[in-house]
């Protein structure tokens, strides 16, 4: 038998996550106060945390991304300067 799916109002899903995440309630207690199976808290859970390394990922590609576009107009104002000596 397959097994049962019900979509769950985001206010639980987001409660539930912030009381195992933030004031530490076990997963199991956040399960039977929301009236949800402990394995989709846990998919939730992973889901954030794969979220906040994806952000993460994304925030630091950024940043490195800025600094080689500061190095290359560095190297493109240096270049120029030097085109203009070599035509004076």
């Amino acid at each position: 038998m397959a097994g049962k799916f019900r979509v769950i109002d985001p206010q639980i899903k987001a409660d539930a996550i912030a009381e195992v995440k933030n004031q530490g309630m076990p997963v199991s207690q956040a399960a039977i106060k929301y009236g949800v199976d402990p394995r989709t808290i846990y998919g939730w859970l992973k889901k954030e945390l794969a979220g906040a390394d994806t952000e993460r990922n994304l925030i630091l590609e950024n940043n490195r991304l800025k600094k080689e576009n500061e190095q290359l107009y560095n190297m493109l104002g240096r270049a120029t300067v030097e085109l203009k000596r070599s035509k004076s």
